[in-house]
């Protein structure tokens, strides 16, 4: 059997791609004292000069900008929420043939391949992989928001707050509230990363591509990929990753600056969203810089077991039994509402299916570069059927209970308790504001904003080395100063669009950047069929 401590060599029988192409055959090295480039002639510079380019316009013209923003955002959501919905329905029955087919049998890695982590290791990073500020800042306000909306009736209510139904019926516009927030966190938004992150390593493990973007199309464009076909593709996956990972960083420090207000009186306010941003980026430049990734690893354990301890936490001291039988009643509102939510033409709730879904479908789609590669790179080893299910339910379920404990104890609070303090406040204030009316407040309002912190400095982190990686034509060992720029431009272009129109600029950023990125997924997906159909199948 071959050597499998590279896993770039397979185990047992594949059928790898015939190219002559070299990693890093296209790339510029260049050497100025002690620091070094090592970068990929076209991709980088492209993308880095686009991205200077954006953040040197959005801060000079601060006023024009937002305007613009919010019309972009306008304009994309609302013309093409079709095309969203529509798009990640195609991207779950992709998942699912795939599974459920012979294609399932093909193991990641060669016919012979073993996995290289055991299935704690394997699902506790598949859980800290696309989750953390997301989960912080909209665990409470996004079930709150669509529990409000059915309850009194508003143009923004999920399906139409089921056509009136939910008006004034607490019961019935909870249940549409977690199943319209658990279908943005479950199935669909893991079956966009799982795609990716099959195609990544199905094109590396298996065929002998590199590791990056313009791979995962060979099958569809041959020795094309290695041209700017593919520099384009790359470079999409450049700019979709930067602006997500950019839009998290800004969602979190409106929470952590709504927190260190709430907690300290420390004063709301751009500036203090600025310093955060600064402060974050900063930690993760240095553990960039010292090449930490036993510092980061144990950044992300110990921001796991804190994440387990505040839901556990909230579990039992809050409406507990409410919350485990909630957790399965939520489930089964999912299923039955599912078809509607997830119907792309004639809807009557516009403003939920544009304002919401298709913004998050655009969201989830500009992280999937980054979670797919990091996906791709802890899955070697796994059968296709294997990874498909566990990727696509393990973190939804895991979705679905972080949604079910946080969400559902802010709507217990609304009906049974009327605390309604919760639904008066701002978006990023609300996790605070329930948990003030739990015990230790003060204690587990400082964890979530250690939490929020911390879930994005390892991403930031992690998200700058697979920026790297693509814009060094796949090479996984290039020079260090290469992620510090990265790292910076993140921190920038979040600065950038915080001075810029602030939500409004970041969730533009996050929909302009996964709109052409979709339409790259949706080719993607059809070249993994294809490139999946070539592989040879264990015996057993």
């Amino acid at each position: 059997m071959t050597d499998s401590k590279d896993p770039m060599i397979p185990d047992g029988e594949v059928n790898p791609y015939d190219t002559d192409y070299q990693v890093g055959q296209d790339n510029i090295v260049v050497n100025v004292g002690p620091f070094g480039l090592d970068i990929h002639n076209r991709v980088f510079a492209v993308s880095g000069l686009a991205i200077i380019a954006f953040v040197f316009l959005t801060l000079a013209f601060q006023n024009q900008v937002e305007p613009m923003f919010s019309g972009i955002r306008g304009w994309l959501t609302t013309n093409l929420d079709w095309f969203f919905i529509g798009a990640g329905n195609i991207f779950v029955l992709a998942c699912l043939i795939i599974a459920f087919s012979p294609l399932g049998k093909v193991r990641l890695g060669g016919t012979e391949a073993t996995p290289d982590y055991s299935y704690a290791g394997w699902f506790s990073m598949l859980f800290a992989a696309g989750m953390g500020i997301g989960l912080m800042f909209y665990g409470v306000s996004e079930p709150l928001t669509h529990f409000s909306t059915s309850f009194s009736g508003s143009d923004w209510a999920p399906l139409g707050g089921a056509v009136g139904d939910a008006e004034g019926n607490a019961a019935l516009a909870a249940e549409l509230g977690m199943a319209a927030t658990i279908y943005h966190w479950a199935l669909h938004p893991w079956a966009i990363y799982a795609v990716l992150a099959l195609g990544l390593a199905l094109f590396s493990f298996n065929k002998g591509l590199p590791l990056t973007m313009r791979s995962v199309f060979y099958p569809l464009l041959g020795e094309s990929v290695w041209g700017w076909p593919g520099h384009i593709i790359d470079i999409l996956a450049v700019l979709a990753t930067l602006f997500g990972l950019a839009t998290s960083l800004g969602l979190g420090a409106s929470q952590a600056a709504s927190g260190l207000n709430y907690l300290f009186g420390i004063p709301l306010g751009e500036t203090t969203q600025i310093i955060l941003v600064i402060g974050i980026t900063a930690i993760a430049m240095i553990s960039v810089l010292a090449g930490l990734e036993a510092g980061v690893k144990r950044l992300s354990e110990i921001n796991m077991i804190l994440a387990v301890l505040l839901l556990a936490f909230v579990i039992i001291v809050g409406p507990t039994l409410a919350i485990a039988t909630g957790f399965f009643q939520n489930l089964l509102s999912y299923l039955e509402h599912l078809p509607a939510l997830a119907n792309p033409v004639g809807r009557e709730d516009s403003n939920f299916a544009s304002g919401w879904t298709a913004f998050y479908w655009a969201w989830w789609i500009s992280w999937s570069p980054f979670v797919g590669m990091f996906i791709a790179r802890v899955s070697r080893g796994r059968s296709v059927r294997e990874f498909i299910v566990c990727v696509l339910i393990i973190p939804s379920l895991a979705c679905v209970l972080w949604m079910t404990v946080f969400g559902g104890t802010a709507i217990s609070q609304y009906v049974n308790d009327g605390y309604t303090a919760v639904a008066d406040a701002e978006l990023p204030l609300q996790l605070f504001t329930m948990l003030d009316a739990l015990p230790m407040s003060q204690i587990t309002s400082f964890i979530a904003i250690i939490l929020v912190v911390v879930f994005f400095v390892t991403s930031s982190d992690s998200g700058s080395l697979v920026i790297d990686v693509i814009s060094a034509g796949g090479k996984v060992d290039a020079p260090t100063p290469q992620r510090v720029f990265w790292c910076t431009f993140e921190g920038l272009v979040a600065i950038a669009l915080i001075l810029g129109g602030g939500l409004v600029a970041l969730q533009a950023m996050a929909v302009s950047t996964g709109f052409p990125f979709t339409i790259v997924l949706l080719i993607a997906t059809a070249s993994v069929i294809k490139g999946l159909a070539s592989e040879p199948r264990p015996e057993a």
